[in-house]
């Protein structure tokens, strides 16, 4: 059993714990009992929610629509269909027909990277997050 130390990805507080993997495979959650914000406790999402990696359902690649169906795409094409969609929107309807909203599952830098996109590059104030609601 290999031990790999990461961040719990359910929300911003940033806890640590050790993914047990054997065979590439996720076992179980040990939690990080050192040099942690949790001190070695976690709660239940952090703990047993794990399954969701190795799903059959879980997307793996990015999709675009062609032809009116989703068809995989390279990420730098998916990238390319959101900025140009996003052009067309704000030179048709203005940036203000954007909006953004952000989640309490990524880190504060994250979330500030997502307004300052927001602000600068879309040249909106429509920017919303999670943990507010």
């Amino acid at each position: 059993m290999k031990k790999v130390l990461t961040t719990c990805p359910y929300c911003g507080s940033g806890c640590t714990f050790y993914l047990l993997v054997e065979d590439g495979t996720i076992r179980g959650v040990e939690p990080n009992k050192e040099n942690s914000v949790n001190n070695g406790s976690l709660c239940c999402k952090g703990h047993f929610g794990y399954d969701f990696v190795h799903h059959k359902s879980r997307l793996k690649t990015p999709l675009v629509r062609k032809n009116g169906k989703l068809v995989e795409a390279s990420w730098e094409e998916a990238y390319a269909v959101i900025a140009k969609r996003l052009g067309a929107i704000k030179k048709d309807f203005g940036p203000d027909s954007i909006a953004g909203f952000s989640s309490a599952r990524c880190s504060n830098e994250e979330n500030f990277l997502m307004q300052k996109f927001m602000r600068a590059a879309i040249g909106t104030n429509n920017v919303d997050h999670c943990a507010r609601l």
